[in-house]
């Protein structure tokens, strides 16, 4: 029995976990590679002497918000015992990866994704991943050529998490047939398993907390600060240390994500609708996050109106792509903007406030039709 299986039967038995048909079959998916794993210590030597080594055949996990798909990801990761593994969110190590390619083409030596991927390979023999996702073509044209290297030429197992299932990756994407080879990957080398059962986990872990939170001050705030930590089951007392991120939104510009983890952000107002930004801007957020909490919404008056039109654009993206919001807000949606250009259109903005704090919208997955 894997390491992960004992504390999952474990878990079940305190009552900690409930009995769930899909997730047992990913616990039993992700125990494979644990056992795999196991049966392949002691091959160092004929490692060293080959160069080769019999690949661990990898899991992709996919699935909407809440059904447990970060939970096994990290009963999986603290029970795997190997030295040789790395945890990350998929968006920062493909930044890091991006870094890799840079520093290798300044060597003049050709093509930089064969010795990138060694240079990976090195490192570690299992990848784990929180939330694949591809929202841009820089990342979609080297994907499928650096993880075939990874994983076929040089055995690296990779195992993640995702809320698409793998022909939905970079759908309508720019150039999206450079990126099917990626898919056609992922479907023969990796085990795809659903976890998409009926019970968000997650909307039973914030347990009716309000998403709209005003007025401004130490109550909201440490409201939504208790969501955070519940969404991400990150340590209150480690806050210090919350990951940012740095959200690629194509044409050489990126937007600096202060607190970053388990597809949740969070924003200021200011950062997203007092600068300069657009629909794109609004809506790589949109795809890349399944939660987003924005803090400090002031109520704009008509020196305003250009802020008010960004925030309407802003909730129109997290809005059509179904995404989780909370808020800490001056007054309630219906005082945000009372008048000024525009004013009668932001009605259909406050109508979509209102219906973002229903239960019913709550239960739709992340880019799921309402």
């Amino acid at each position: 029995m894997s390491g992960l299986i004992s504390r999952y039967e474990e878990l079940l038995a305190s009552g900690e976990l409930r009995p769930d048909p899909e997730q047992r079959a990913a616990v039993q998916a992700l125990a494979r590679v644990q056992q795999a794993f196991d049966r392949r210590k002691g091959t160092g030597f004929f490692r060293r002497l080959t160069g080769k080594v019999e690949p661990v055949r990898g899991v992709y996990m996919w699935g909407g918000v809440g059904r447990g798909k970060s939970m096994l990801m990290d009963l999986f990761y603290e029970t795997l015992t190997i030295d040789a593994k790395r945890r990350t969110h998929f968006h920062a190590f493909m930044l890091e990866v991006h870094q890799r390619i840079r520093k290798e083409r300044e060597k003049e030596a050709g093509d930089p994704i064969a010795p990138v991927a060694a240079e990976i390979a090195e490192e570690v023999r299992c990848l784990a991943f929180d939330e694949m996702v591809v929202n841009n073509s820089a990342d979609a044209m080297i994907m499928s050529r650096l993880y075939r290297s990874l994983i076929v030429d040089h055995g690296v197992t990779i195992v993640t998490t995702s809320n698409r299932p793998p022909h939905d990756l970079y759908k309508d994407g720019l150039n999206r047939e450079h990126f099917l080879p990626f898919i056609d990957l992922i479907e023969t080398e990796l085990n795809v398993v659903e976890l998409n059962g009926p019970t968000d986990y997650r909307l039973d872990r914030i347990g009716g907390m309000e998403s709209w939170h005003c007025p401004i001050g130490d109550a909201a705030t440490a409201q939504v600060r208790e969501l955070f930590f519940r969404m991400t089951d990150f340590a209150p007392e480690d806050a210090e240390h919350v990951p940012s991120a740095e959200l690629d939104l194509g044409g050489g510009r990126s937007l600096h994500v202060p607190k970053s983890l388990k597809g949740v952000a969070v924003f200021s107002f200011k950062r997203l609708c007092t600068e300069a930004r657009g629909a794109s801007d609004y809506l790589a957020i949109a795809r890349a996050y399944h939660t987003v909490i924005i803090v400090g919404i002031p109520q704009m008056d008509k020196e305003m109106r250009n802020e008010a039109a960004r925030f309407v654009t802003l909730i129109d993206a997290l809005y059509e792509n179904r995404v989780k919001l909370f808020a800490t807000a001056a007054v309630e949606p219906e005082e945000l903007y009372p008048a000024g250009d525009g004013a009668f259109e932001f009605e259909r903005t406050i109508s979509r406030l209102k219906e973002m704090q229903s239960a019913d919208y709550m239960a739709l997955g992340h880019g799921e039709e309402a």
